[in-house]
C-alpha cells in the first residue's frame, strides 16, 4: 500500500477502506550502458511495469476505485487506449463493481484481452482516439450517461477524475524521496498530459529543484511544441501516432502541463515513432528493461535533449517507463520478427548453434 504512505500529501481516502493490489513503490533502475553512450553520468529508469497490472495507471485506479467503493457506486464507466482500462477493470473486479469501457479504435488487442480477463465489457468506437470531435463527443457523453446511471466515471485526466489522478502524484513523491536536495531532471511521455501533470504536482511541493520535461510523439504533438515555443496553451490535433496510450489528440490536461513544466524550468521534446521503437529495443537489449512503446518515449526525449546540448552531464536524469512490454504485442514483433523459435533435433544441434552464434558475435 505504498500510495497510502503519502496519504497526507494527496488527501487519500481512509487506508482501511483502500481497494489495493500493492501498487506503487516501483523500482528506480540506474542505466548501465545507455546513459554512458549518451554522455550522462546518471541516467535512471522509473519502471512502472512492476505495478500489479503492468503500468502506472494502477496508481490512478487504486485511488479512483477506492472512492467509488466508499461512495457505494455499483457501476463504473470509463475510456481507454489500454493501460487505464486494464487497471480500472482489475480494481473494479476487486471491488465487485461492473466495468464498462469505451475503447480507442487503435488499441492493441493484447491490452484489450487483459481488460476482458478482469471481466470488463469493452466497446471500440470508430475514430475515437484520433478525432478531436469524436473524443469530445465520447467524453461528454460518458459524463451524461454516468449521471443517468449514478455510475462512477473514471478517465485518467485531471479534467475528469482529479481524485484518481491524485494517486498518480505519488510517483512524484517517490522521485522526490530518491533525490532529496539534489537537482534532477524528469522526462515524462504525454498524450493528454495527465501523467506529466501528476508528477509535476508531486514534485512541486516535495522537490522544487526538479526540472520536468514533456515528451510527445510527433503525431500527437499537443503540448511539447507549444511548451518549447513559449505558448501558454496546448493545441488539439488529429492524432496520427502509432504509439499506443499516447493517441490523445485533445487538450485535456495540456494547458496545466505547460504551466507546471515551464515553472520547473522544463522543456518540450517531440520524437518520431521510429525513434521510440528503436529506443524500446535498446532498453530491452542493453538494460534488460522490458517496456511498452510509450515507456520508451521519455528516453527518446532524453536523446534529443542531449543532441541539443540541453542536459548537464552530471545531474541525474530520470525516464518514466510507463508500462510493461507485454502490453503491446505489435511492438514486440518489431523487435523479434515474426519467425518462431526453431526446433532442433537434439543437444548436438544446440551446441553447434551456440558456437556459431558466438563466432558471429566475435566477428562484429
Amino acid at each position: 500500500m505504498h500510495l497510502w504512505n503519502y496519504a497526507d500529501l494527496w488527501d487519500a481516502p481512509p487506508k482501511e477502506r483502500a481497494v489495493t493490489l500493492g501498487e506503487g513503490g516501483t523500482p528506480l533502475i540506474r542505466s548501465r550502458r545507455i546513459g554512458e553512450s549518451l554522455g550522462l553520468d546518471q541516467l535512471w529508469f522509473k519502471y512502472e511495469g512492476s505495478n500489479p497490472t503492468g503500468s502506472y495507471k494502477d496508481r490512478f485506479a487504486a485511488a479512483a476505485v477506492t472512492h467509488l467503493a466508499i461512495e457505494g457506486k455499483r457501476v463504473c464507466l470509463g475510456t481507454s487506449s489500454g493501460n487505464t482500462g486494464a487497471a480500472v477493470a482489475a480494481y473494479c473486479a476487486r471491488a465487485e463493481i461492473p466495468c464498462f469501457l469505451a475503447i480507442v479504435e487503435g488499441a492493441p488487442e493484447g491490452k484489450l484481452r487483459q481488460m476482458r480477463a478482469y471481466g470488463a465489457q469493452l466497446f471500440r468506437l470508430k475514430a475515437f482516439g484520433s478525432s478531436p470531435t469524436v473524443n469530445t463527443e465520447v467524453m461528454e457523453g460518458l459524463g451524461v450517461l454516468a449521471r443517468e446511471l449514478n455510475a462512477g466515471y473514471e478517465i485518467s485526466a485531471y479534467t475528469f477524475s482529479p481524485r484518481g489522478m491524485a494517486g498518480v502524484q505519488t510517483l512524484g513523491y517517490e522521485l522526490a524521496d530518491a533525490f532529496r536536495g539534489v537537482p534532477f531532471h524528469v522526462f515524462s511521455p504525454a498524450g493528454g498530459g495527465g501523467l506529466t501533470l501528476a508528477v509535476g504536482r508531486g514534485l512541486a511541493t516535495q522537490a522544487p529543484q526538479a526540472h520536468l520535461h514533456c515528451v510527445q510523439p510527433a503525431g500527437n504533438d499537443t503540448i511539447a511544441s507549444p511548451l518549447r515555443a513559449g505558448h501558454p496553451t496546448a493545441t488539439a490535433v488529429t492524432s496520427a501516432t502509432a504509439i499506443s496510450g499516447l493517441q490523445v489528440g485533445g487538450v485535456l490536461d495540456g494547458n496545466h502541463v505547460i504551466e507546471v513544466c515551464r515553472r520547473s524550468g522544463g522543456q518540450g521534446y517531440v520524437v518520431e515513432d521510429e525513434q521510440v521503437w528503436a529506443w524500446q529495443a535498446r532498453m530491452a537489449r542493453e538494460e534488460g528493461i522490458f517496456s511498452e512503446p510509450a515507456g520508451a518515449v521519455a528516453l527518446a526525449g532524453v536523446a534529443d535533449a542531449v543532441r541539443r546540448g540541453e542536459l548537464p552531464r552530471d545531474e541525474p536524469v530520470v525516464c518514466l517507463v510507463t508500462g510493461s512490454g507485454f502490453k503491446d504485442e505489435r511492438s514486440l514483433l518489431r523487435m523479434t520478427g515474426e519467425a518462431g523459435t526453431p526446433l532442433l533435433s537434439g543437444f548436438g544441434e544446440f551446441s553447434s548453434a551456440v558456437r556459431q552464434a558466438l563466432a558471429q558475435r566475435s566477428e562484429r
